[in-house]
Parts: C-alpha cells; sequence; structure tokens
C-alpha cells in the first residue's frame, strides 16, 4: 500500500517531494491517490483515512515550506483519486457512500495544511459530483476552504470509462466553479500527450476556468519503463502550449524529475492560456448539448411521460421499466434531442419508478435528459444516478418563494438546469396569458433566480406558457399570438437564458389531421420569435418548411 509510506517511511516520500521541486514543480501532490476507505480496506486500514492523509500533507507541506520565497511560492495539492468504484461503470458504490469517503479524506488532507485539493484520474463524472459533496460537507465541517481542480481520464475510445467526453464532463460540473471554487479543469493519465490534443482544444475553447494538462511519459513496457523521454514529452507537450490551450502542465505516471525540469524549461516566459469569458448554453447526458441560435428549435421528446403517453402509463404500471425506456429510444430516433421523463402517477410510488427505469433508461440513450417532477426528492433522487447536466422542469411562484430556494440547492450541489414557468400567486390571473404578463413574471424570476440564489442566466428555460386554442374559454382567445409574442419579448430580455413551449398544448381537443398542421404552424412561429427548445412527439413531428 504506497500510501501507508507516509507513516512507515515518512522520509522516502519527503525526498521523492524535494526532487520534483527541485526540478522546478510549483505543485506537489500528497501520496494519498488511493487514501480513501474504500481503497485502503483492502489492506485492512479504513480505520487510518485521517491520519494518513493528514500525515502525507504535512510531509508535502514541509518540504514546500523549505524552499518557497516570496517571489516564488510552492503549493501542496491533495491528491484524490478515484477510488476502485465507479458508481455508472462497476457498481457496487452509492452516491451517499462515496460522500462519505470523499468527506473523510478532506478532512485530513485539511488538517494536513494542503493548499488546494486535486480530483484527479477521474473516470465517472456521478464519483466526481459525490467527491464535490463530501468536499463541500468537510469544508463546512471544518471551517476550511481550499481551491479545488479536476481532472479526467480520456481512453483511447475518446471518453472516459463512464462515457462522457470531456465537453459533456464540463457541462456536468462547470457548476462547481461558482460553489465548490473549481479553479481548474483537464486531462492527466491516459497514454501519453497525443491522444489529449482534441479533448484539450475542446476544453480550452468552453471552460471559464483554468485547463490543466499532466500527461502519462506514454505507456510502459514489459519491465515497467515508459517510453517518452523528458526531452520528446515537453517536446509533445509544446504544441498545448504554443497554441495557448493550458494554464497548468506537468507530468503523471512514469514523469521523473527529469521530464519535471524539461517541462518547466518549455513553458518558461510563455504565456498561459486566457480562460473563455461566456459561460455556453449546454446540457448534456453522455454526450453534451451546445445549444446555439443556429440550431433551434432543440427538440425534446415528451412520449416518455404518463400524463400525455398511455402506453408509456401502461408500461410503468406494469413496472416494465426496460420496454419504457425503449420510448426514449424510439423518440431519439425520431429527432430526439433531450427527453423529457415524467412517472408522476398519484397511484403509484413516483420516486421507486424514477429509480427503476433510470436503471435502463442512461443504457437506451446519450442524450441530456429532463426530468420532469414538482416533487424536489424525486428530482435528486434522479440527479444522483445520471452524470450529465440535467434539466429539471419545472418551478414557478404559484405558492410564492419556497420552491426556488430548494431547487435552486440541488442545483448548486448537482448542477443541471430548470424549467421557470410563468404562473405566480395571483389567485386570478395566475398562469400568464397576456405577452406582458410572461414578461413580467419571467422578470421576476429571473431576478429572484440570479440575484437571490445564484443561479447563472445561462441555466433558467422559461416557459411562457400554450393554452388550447379550441378550450372555448373567452380568457384564451388570442393566446397562442400572445404566446408567441410572450417568446420574443422573453427572448430579447434575457438573452442569455433559454424558452421553451410544449407544443402540442395549442391543439389540445382538435381531431389529429388538424392538430399536426396547427401544432407544425406554431412552432414554425414560436422558433422566429426566439424560441429554444419544443416539447414535441418527435415521431408524428411535420415541420413546415417540409410542407
Amino acid at each position: 500500500c504506497n500510501e501507508h509510506l507516509v507513516l512507515t517511511r515518512p522520509d522516502v516520500i519527503a525526498d521523492i517531494h524535494a526532487a520534483y521541486l527541485a526540478a522546478g514543480a510549483d505543485i506537489v501532490e500528497t501520496n494519498t491517490f488511493g487514501a480513501t476507505d474504500i481503497v485502503l480496506a483492502e489492506y485492512g486500514l479504513q480505520d487510518q483515512v485521517f491520519e494518513i492523509n493528514r500525515r502525507a500533507a504535512e510531509i508535502a507541506r514541509a518540504a514546500c515550506s523549505a524552499v518557497a520565497t516570496t517571489e516564488r511560492p510552492r503549493w501542496v495539492a491533495g491528491s484524490m483519486g478515484p477510488t476502485t468504484r465507479a458508481i455508472s461503470v462497476t457498481g457496487g458504490v452509492t452516491y451517499e457512500q462515496l460522500v462519505n469517503t470523499f468527506h473523510g479524506q478532506t478532512l485530513g488532507l485539511l488538517a494536513g495544511g494542503v493548499d488546494l485539493l486535486l480530483l484527479e484520474t477521474a473516470q465517472d463524472t456521478l464519483n466526481l459530483k459525490a467527491a464535490a459533496d463530501g468536499i463541500s460537507r468537510a469544508f463546512a465541517e471544518s471551517s476550511q476552504r481550499v481551491p479545488v481542480m479536476i481532472s479526467g481520464t480520456i481512453e483511447p475510445t475518446g471518453t472516459m470509462l463512464a462515457g462522457q467526453g470531456v465537453e459533456a464532463l464540463y457541462a456536468s460540473i462547470a457548476h462547481l466553479e461558482d460553489h465548490l471554487g473549481l479553479i481548474s479543469i483537464g486531462l492527466n493519465c491516459a497514454t501519453g500527450p497525443e491522444f489529449m490534443t482534441d479533448h484539450l482544444r475542446a476544453l480550452s475553447d468552453c471552460a471559464t476556468c483554468s485547463v490543466s494538462a499532466y500527461p502519462n511519459a506514454g505507456l510502459p513496457d514489459e519491465n515497467g519503463h515508459y517510453g517518452e523521454t523528458p526531452e520528446s514529452l515537453a517536446h509533445k507537450l509544446s504544441r498545448f502550449v504554443d497554441e495557448g490551450w493550458l494554464n497548468i502542465v506537468g507530468g503523471c505516471c512514469g514523469t521523473t524529475p527529469d521530464h519535471i525540469a524539461a517541462i518547466a524549461r518549455l513553458v518558461a516566459g510563455k504565456t498561459p492560456r486566457k480562460p473563455a469569458e461566456i459561460r455556453r448554453r449546454v446540457v448534456s447526458g453522455i454526450e453534451a448539448l451546445i445549444v446555439e441560435d443556429d440550431l433551434r428549435p432543440v427538440l425534446v421528446g415528451e412520449r416518455t411521460n404518463v400524463i400525455g403517453s398511455r402506453k408509456f402509463k401502461n408500461l410503468i404500471i406494469a413496472e416494465q421499466f426496460e420496454e419504457g425506456s425503449e420510448i426514449a429510444r424510439a423518440q431519439v430516433k425520431g429527432g430526439a434531442q433531450i427527453i423529457d421523463v415524467c412517472v408522476a402517477n398519484p397511484d403509484r410510488d413516483e420516486a421507486a419508478d424514477m429509480a427503476s427505469l433510470l436503471r435502463y433508461l442512461p443504457r437506451k440513450v446519450r442524450v441530456p435528459l429532463m426530468i420532469d417532477s414538482t416533487d424536489t426528492a424525486v428530482m435528486e433522487l434522479a440527479l444522483q444516478r445520471l452524470q450529465g447536466k440535467c434539466i429539471l422542469n419545472s418551478i414557478n411562484l404559484e405558492d410564492g418563494e419556497e420552491r426556488f430556494e430548494k431547487v435552486a440547492e440541488l442545483l448548486y450541489r448537482y448542477g443541471g438546469s430548470v424549467v421557470v414557468g410563468c404562473i405566480d400567486e395571483d389567485k386570478q390571473h395566475g398562469m400568464a396569458v397576456t405577452r406582458q404578463r410572461k414578461l413580467e413574471i419571467a422578470r421576476r424570476s429571473h431576478d429572484l433566480l440570479v440575484n437571490r440564489y445564484g443561479l447563472r442566466p445561462e441555466a433558467l428555460i422559461f416557459d411562457p406558457l400554450v393554452f388550447p386554442v379550441e378550450a372555448g374559454d373567452e380568457n384564451y382567445i388570442g393566446s397562442a399570438e400572445e404566446t408567441i409574442e410572450g417568446v420574443r419579448l422573453i427572448s430579447r430580455a434575457f438573452p442569455r437564458c433559454s424558452t421553451i413551449l410544449g407544443i402540442s398544448n395549442v391543439s389540445f381537443g382538435l381531431p389529429q389531421s388538424g392538430r399536426e398542421v396547427l401544432n407544425s404552424v406554431f412552432l414554425h412561429h414560436c422558433v422566429k420569435a426566439g424560441l429554444t427548445y419544443a416539447l414535441v412527439n418527435t415521431e408524428k413531428l411535420e415541420r413546415l418548411d417540409r410542407k
């Protein structure tokens, strides 16, 4: 157990730190990559988590203090590996177990005096979210906070082991910049620098925090010798530096002090990357979906909803969850870019049904999911089972501001976007019909969610509401036009936010042939007005430009 050496041979570990610092390293990692209860239990050392992490941090701290100067400080990074279990890959561990695991490790590292925490060699974003939760709890418990770095490992397949690429990874954890102190996202380990090129370019384009890279010295041969010499590794890293893609650079497996010295010479005097200034509107499942104006409307499949689909409802009642998830796959084949999921049947246990469905759904579709529920407990359950940046559907002001705060807390912890309905407490006119009422409620909601609860505008998706034109209610006469103009006003007022509509509501009650025509025309005009997302039955959608 390498981590146990901090107790049995601290002199050896101290010498290793000193050698890398002498070579020019600004940051050294603690010898704690596997110092979690999950890993240490394999050696019968699970009761020594705190002591091993504390002592490892103290050793690294002493080594840095011995050479640090005012002009050139040296920093200790608390190394936090992915453990030997991954929620989305190996199973055998729960979200809450991982939260407790990383909470315990963080407490030890903080007690030993680390300057920052490094979640590295990440292979599953759910593990990262649990780790962030555990770190947050440790910060609160210890009344200490330090910056956090995250580094993932991309396999030769182009994704992490759990399936996400770098854009989906960043989308899933970008909220931690605001709420945890995330200062960088990057890549480490793997097969060497060559395979990192496209991924680092993508991260550099999108990340509003710093970007790091510290690859292996290639792959080891049968004798454990790594292929990259100090000079060859520095040469291959030089492109990333010269292209302006990096802020932090170093080495992982197989990189000796000579490698670090070569890298230090390489970067001397070079200009670091400038972080992206604007956070893009993006959601993700296994794959990222970047929401850009030239891709509107983003189509949200609405058939995995027990309220709107009798077929799906009956499958859930029959507990045929895998068959129910096949409906989602059919929608994606039909063009859905996001899948709306609702299992809120008052005659059944919504949380149990959601948990059962999510055992199959992420295996069937790679697109982002929209969790359609009014129960924050169900929302949280889903967020603990999904890697990506989901959309929560929905909140409104019908009962005041209480749910805004509850859902904002979920988004702090897990990340995501949220649908905000244009509804308020007004007993007579709560559901906004006119364009001005829609804008008024959207403006109030935006102010609360952004300025009071700290959400980014990019996380907000306003629903201006759609009413059936055939309802026979005089209050709804002209409501379709008011919705179109409401979309226009909200899109202009809040250009960093998005809008969404349940398109088929406009034609509810009409014959099927008439519904398809009206839905098509209505969608066309809404998109021209600025609509971002459209909830539709993608298998039956007729686009106006195809007629």
